[in-house]
């Protein structure tokens, strides 16, 4: 690919997001941890702030001025998730304190009550933490039974082995739409076709997908998705769970209390309407209102922008990874252009700790991520104790995968030096 020295996007960003520009260690920030968690632009902090300054109120209960600004923000951010992944209506779209919570809530309301012993539950090796345990759970309660999906050659998803697991007595199938750690963008729409001819549902995790990439419900046809509103520049504490009308309404609720009620008597109750009967208490009204902010900002720059940008950075991150020898990536190659995978590598260096590498490069100012990140049984799969994780945003810059490039092989010249 040939880079040109045009403006890019992150150009035109990087001045919305104040974290960037700082020093840690006495060199500037160069951020790459962007699949744990995003940085928040101005219009997002401001929003928080907004609402605290000018018009902190309980929502839905209140009658006066600001209770009902609040109530109209609050909802009007659920109109703009719902448009923004292409949900049919706005009442598919319940808040969550992240995907780990709206993953729990099928688990709980409907897996608990429609699975029994001898139901099969199909997940994936490269399943993230949050879309395993829950399972395990309503596995344990309920008899069923959990089968997995494990990797092609390339290190992604094996859709024949898919094929072959399915069977009339699998009720769930639930897949990560792209794996955090290898990369993979799997075939959500293909897989969710053979769950439904097989009587199943299908539930995708979208952490890593909805903030690099236009993501259109209907056309998947998921049952579920769920994602993190601080994977997406948005708040920590705030998610959702998309679901389809006619099942979230056959579903019970998953929490009791303030908000999901429509009347209370000693020996019983009644329930709110959807969305209303899955979001119990006070729910996080200002980080809900940020998530809309944040939605209009990924919105105003056009998520296909935001694909085509981090293509390009990710076709550069992978050809300077390859010009060191020691590095072992993992997860599917992309092609010349950047596609075919997300905007991160994972990768391991012989002879050297991830955390150890780490540690190191924060020295230099570059943040990544070392560990297992929440994929034990992933790790466990490919026999590695732990990986390293450079992931971009629209917002890093080639500059920046330089200065990590840099770092990473003077890192490695230090470990050497020992050997």
């Amino acid at each position: 690919m040939i880079f040109t020295h045009t403006k890019t996007l992150a150009d035109t960003v990087r001045a919305d997001f104040p974290i960037l520009h700082q020093e840690i260690n006495g060199r500037p920030l160069v951020y790459l941890d962007n699949a744990a968690t995003s940085q928040k632009p101005l219009l997002v902090l401001n929003t928080l702030r907004d609402y605290y300054e000018h018009y902190n109120a309980n929502v839905h209960r209140g009658a006066h001025s600001l209770s009902a600004k609040a109530t109209d923000a609050y909802e009007a951010a659920r109109d703009k998730v719902a448009q923004f992944i292409n949900a049919k209506s706005r009442q598919e779209i319940v808040y969550t304190r992240n995907a780990s919570e709206a993953i729990n809530l099928v688990a709980y309301s409907w897996g608990m009550n429609n699975l029994q012993q001898g139901d099969e539950i199909i997940l994936s090796v490269m399943e993230h933490h949050s879309n395993i345990v829950p399972w395990q759970f309503v596995a344990q309660k309920t008899g069923a039974v959990l089968k997995f999906v494990e990797l092609t050659p390339e290190e992604s998803f094996d859709l024949e082995q898919f094929k072959k697991l399915i069977s009339d007595k699998t009720k769930l199938v639930s897949v990560v739409h792209i794996s955090n750690a290898l990369g993979c963008m799997n075939p959500v729409q293909e897989i969710a076709a053979i769950a439904h001819r097989c009587g199943a549902k299908f539930l995708v995790d979208a952490c890593q997908s909805v903030p690099h990439f236009p993501i259109d419900v209907q056309q998947i046809d998921c049952d579920w998705l769920v994602a993190s509103g601080h994977k997406m520049c948005a708040p920590t504490g705030i998610g959702f769970l998309y679901g389809k009308l006619e099942i979230l309404e056959s579903m019970p609720p998953f929490l009791g209390g303030g908000e999901m009620i429509s009347e209370v008597f000693l020996d019983h109750s009644t329930y709110a309407e959807l969305p209303h009967k899955f979001e119990a208490g006070t729910p996080a009204i200002a980080e809900a209102i940020a998530l809309g902010a944040a939605v209009d900002y990924l919105t105003n720059i056009g998520m296909d922008k935001i694909h085509a940008y981090e293509a390009e950075l990710t076709a550069y991150l992978f050809q300077q990874l390859k010009q060191i020898p020691q590095i072992r990536i993992y997860g599917p190659q992309p092609n010349s252009q950047g596609e075919g995978r997300a905007a991160l590598a994972t990768f391991t260096v012989a002879e050297v700790h991830a955390n150890d590498l780490s540690t190191l490069l924060d020295q230099e100012g570059v943040a990544i991520r070392s560990g297992h990140h929440c994929t034990h049984p992933l790790h466990r799969y490919l026999g590695l104790p732990a990986t390293a994780r450079a992931s971009l945003s629209f917002y890093n810059t080639r500059e920046e995968i330089d200065v990590f490039i840099k770092a990473l092989r003077e890192t490695l010249d230090f470990f050497a030096s020992f050997s």
